[in-house]
């Protein structure tokens, strides 16, 4: 897996924020909307049972490679303190790893991609702020639930020589929980830069079948999310 260098410096960079933030400038209105607009990555930490069916050697497993994709976001004001999150992006390309064996006979395996699929995985949250509303800097924290859909899922052209031929690849579809800690920084009342990291449980049951041959196996993504994104509140 991909080591994840940004996090640590994006809260790094909103500590410091926290050291030197002043008040916005007097102002009583107050927005209950906010957009957001970003980038998200991806860390990955999978875990998978090994493949399981016919002419499945011992130790053939999984892995998701890392990736980055669009972030968008909804922020409803519901108190001084709470807000609701709705949280979704741009369907990226999952690509995922051959782990385990060197080969399958004679075919490469290990570190090989062997599947791809897209997804959508929207979040509701609800999220507790800290500090006055009328902070330039608010630290937050949220509790909420995903819903992940999988969609375009192939096998690659190695995945199918692996397999043993051409082969139809179903993930079903996720619900788990979603925690989230962050921060906004106002620029005005209007302008916000936000810095976030979440953590859902994204679980899927994987079937490949080849001529009628299945194999199956549960695959756990655990993916954490890094989002930086500035927003407009109305």
């Amino acid at each position: 897996m991909q080591k994840n260098h940004r996090a640590p410096l994006a809260f790094t960079w909103v500590a410091a924020l926290i050291a030197t933030a002043p008040a916005l400038a007097d102002d009583t209105d107050v927005y209950g909307n906010s957009i957001r607009l970003g980038s998200e990555t991806v860390f990955y930490h999978t875990k998978a049972t090994d493949l399981a069916g016919p002419y499945v050697p011992p130790g053939v497993n999984f892995d998701a490679e890392n990736l980055e994709t669009l972030y968008i976001g909804y922020i409803r004001r519901i108190t001084s303190a709470f807000s609701l999150e709705l949280a979704g992006g741009y369907p990226p390309l999952s690509k995922v790893d051959g782990r385990g064996p060197a080969t399958l006979g004679s075919v490469p395996y290990n570190g090989q991609v062997v599947a791809t699929a897209r997804w959508i995985s929207p979040a509701a949250l609800i999220e507790y702020n800290f500090l006055p509303e009328d902070s330039a800097l608010r630290p937050y924290i949220g509790l909420g639930v995903n819903y992940t859909q999988f969609y375009d899922r192939e096998s690659t052209a190695q995945g199918n020589a692996a397999s043993g031929g051409p082969t139809k690849v179903s993930l079903s579809a996720s619900v788990g929980p979603v925690a989230t800690a962050g921060a906004v920084y106002h620029f005005t009342h209007r302008w916000h830069l936000n810095v976030s990291y979440t953590i859902s449980q994204v679980d899927t049951n994987i079937l490949a079948n080849t001529a009628g041959i299945e194999r199956t196996a549960r695959l756990h993504f655990g993916p954490q999310v890094l989002v930086i994104s500035g927003g407009y509140s109305f």
